[in-house]
Formats: C-alpha cells, structure tokens, sequence
C-alpha cells in the first residue's frame, strides 16, 4: 500500500529527527535553569506527550499537515538565562505565563500586532546573542576533552558533507555510545528508566517573569510560530491560527507544573510532513503529520532512559550536541539580524547585550537585550534630518536651432 506507506515514513522520520536533532538543547536548557535530572526527564515528557496530542488534535480535525514541535530557540535561552531568582519553580512559573500568553494571542488579536511590531532584526539578534554561548560549547568541549568529543564533531562534520538532515542525530548517537562506554567505565547507570512526571508548584517572580516568560514567548512566537505558518503557506496549506494557539497555549500551561518549557508550531520539521516527499497529493499529507504525533508518545516512554543516561556521561558531551545543532539557527539569525542597514545599530547593541550573558537586577540580558535594541532604535528614530537641498536652478535657455533643409526629391 504506497499510497499509506509513504506519509507513515514520513512522519516516523518527521518525529525521529526533530527528536534527536534538539533532544540536547532541551536538556540542557532544563538543567540550566535548575531541574534536577528527574525533573528534566519530567519536563522532555511533557512536551513530547503535548506536542503529540495537539499534533493528533489538529491533523485530526483539519487533515492538514500541522506538526508541533517544543521550542528549541526556547530552551536554547534557558540554556543561556540559566538560574534565576526562585530557581526551578520560577522557571516553571514563567513557563505557565507562557502558556498563558499564548492563549490570550489566540483571544485578543492586538497581543499579537504587539508583538510584531517588535523589528524583527532585534528580534533576532536577541536570539543569536542567547545562541552564541551554546554554540561555543563544541569548541570548549573540545579544548578540554579532545579524546571524548572529537568522535562526536567528526561525525557532524562528514554527515553534514554526505547527509545533511542526519548530521545532528548521527552526532547524537555517537555522542550516547561515547557517554554509555564513559559511564560504564566509572560505574555505571544509576537513575529512572521508566518515563514519569515529577509535579512543581510553580511561583512566579519578577525575575522570572522578565528574564525567562518574556524572551521565551518572543522567541517561541517570532522564531517558531510566524515561521511554521510560513513554511505550511509555501506548501498551499493555511493554517487556523486561532485554534493552533489555543491548542499550543493549553498544552505549554498544561506541561508546565511537570517542567515543559513551550510547545510550539514546527518550523524546521514542517516541511518533512508537508512536502510533497510525505506524498504527492497534498490532501494525504496529514497522515504524516498525524504518524508523527504518535511517534512522539512513543518517543516520550524512552524520555527518561535518555536523560539517565546523559545525567552520567562527563560534562560537555550534551553540550557539544546542543551546539551542533544550533549553528545552522545561528546563521541565519546572524543573517537576518545584519541584513538591512536601516537600523543594524540596534541590533547590534541587542546582540551584544544579549551575548553578554549579564544578569542586572535579578533579571536575565534576553530581556536586557530587547529592551536596549529598542531604546537604540527609538533613539536614533529620532535623529535629526539633514535640512533639505535647495531646489535645482532651471536650465538656462538654449538658442533656437536653423530649420533643416528638406530632403530632395529623389
């Protein structure tokens, strides 16, 4: 049966790879901002069970192509912000607000004309400022660990010659093997294997608020969202805004209290399940959507075998990974942020800010760094224009010519 065969695979790989190709950067943005291993196995459970079940929602209902993703550029500023006041429960508290703020975007339309309003080259120099320390990570891994991480990046760099799209997973694999033998050698495994859900009374504080719920809802929309409807619109797909965000906001405040950060439209993926590979008519992609959504809750049983696992490798292996897989967003943030001249001031001063990684009155430079970029931007908005030329003279008058001579007859 090709004509089922196809979308089926599809969407295996679909989930398979967004899985292993971010799988690190959502660990260690949850370890950064305090959760103990078992409750960043509780949080990647979260937000592979919400994904999936707003993916099965969505393609069940509209039989359109939509896949969800957890917010990779979102856990790349946890990783980034680390701990805040409150620690591990403020970190949870923002990620509720967060919840909470995507669905008032679902019911007041104007939260949404806020937010793009903000210029989307400050928006993306914030981003590229968080993602800079992470993608340091590889190097400083390296230059401490050559013998360790060096099977890991040699193994990015030939699948990203020969096969671009398993590059990051090829990497994780080996970076899991490297990590078993180290963890072998000094011991063993010890820690949860079975998936389960560790509950925290989220609290909420300034801090948090400011440092983790603002940036992360602005990168989750600007950096995930706006472009996984971009990338479905390629396709002839349109996507009901409304309800994905109820169905994103619901299921980002419902993870929240087990440690799930954000769920979101998918961007990267997306186009594995819309393209015409997941099959060539349009109207029977949603079944690659729709396998990818269960994938993901099987996906979800292996979560915390998974974070045992990385828990009792040597520091920097996740890190390398996480890195890895963050350079390609790099670059085109980098690019996006540096392109028009118009206004590259302000971005630059909220690349700088955000890269600084600085922490002024609890608060952490994500937030910083958007506040900068936009005092710039305003500042220079205002710059006064030069006074205005004097008008060209007219052009002086010039002798009339001699009629020409008609042409003899011939």
């Amino acid at each position: 049966m090709p004509g089922l065969t196809t979308p089926v695979l599809a969407g295996l790989l679909t989930a398979l790879v967004g899985f292993t190709s971010s799988y690190a950067v959502v660990l260690a943005g949850l370890r950064a901002v305090g959760a103990t291993p078992g409750q960043a196995a509780s949080g990647l459970l979260a937000v592979c069970v919400t994904q999936a079940l707003g993916m099965l929602w969505l393609t069940t209902r509209h039989r359109l192509p939509i896949t969800l993703a957890w917010s990779t550029p979102g856990a790349a500023l946890l990783a980034s912000t680390g701990l805040v006041a409150g620690g591990w429960p403020a970190a949870v508290g923002a990620f509720l607000l967060v919840g909470a703020l995507i669905l008032l975007t679902a019911a007041w339309p104007r939260l949404g004309d806020v937010l793009a309003s903000i210029p989307t080259p400050i928006a993306q120099a914030m981003l590229a400022g968080v993602l800079v320390s992470l993608c340091l990570e590889p190097v400083r891994a390296f230059a401490a660990q050559p013998v360790l991480v060096g099977p890991v990046v040699l193994t990015w760099l030939v699948l990203l010659r020969l096969a671009p799209r398993w590059a990051v997973p090829a990497a994780f694999a080996v970076a899991l093997v490297v990590i078993a033998i180290s963890a072998g050698q000094g011991g063993g495994v010890t820690g949860p294997l079975l998936p389960h859900l560790e509950w925290t009374t989220p609290e909420l504080t300034w801090a948090s608020t400011l440092g983790i719920a603002v940036p992360l809802f602005v990168v989750t929309m600007a950096s995930q969202n706006v472009p996984g409807v971009a990338v479905l619109s390629s396709y002839g797909y349109k996507v009901p805004w409304r309800e994905t965000m109820v169905v994103t906001g619901l299921g980002t405040a419902a993870g929240a209290a087990a440690g799930g950060h954000a769920i979101n439209l998918a961007a990267i993926t997306a186009a594995l399940a819309a393209g015409p590979d997941a099959h060539p008519d349009p109207r029977r992609r949603w079944l690659a959507a729709h396998t990818a959504g269960w994938s993901y809750l099987v996906l979800a049983v292996l979560s915390a075998a998974l974070t045992t696992l990385v828990s009792s490798g040597p520091d920097g292996i996740v890190e390398t990974v996480a890195g890895l897989a963050l350079l390609a967003t790099l670059g085109s943030s980098l690019s996006a942020a540096a392109g028009p001249a118009d206004g590259r001031e302000s971005a630059v001063v909220t690349f700088v800010v955000a890269a600084s990684g600085v922490t002024f009155l609890g608060v952490g430079a994500a937030f910083w760094a958007l506040a900068a970029g936009l005092a710039v931007r305003f500042a220079l908005s205002y710059r006064r224009k030069p006074a205005p030329s004097a008008p060209p003279s007219p052009p002086a008058p010039t002798a009339p010519t001699a009629p020409t001579a008609p042409p003899a007859p011939r």
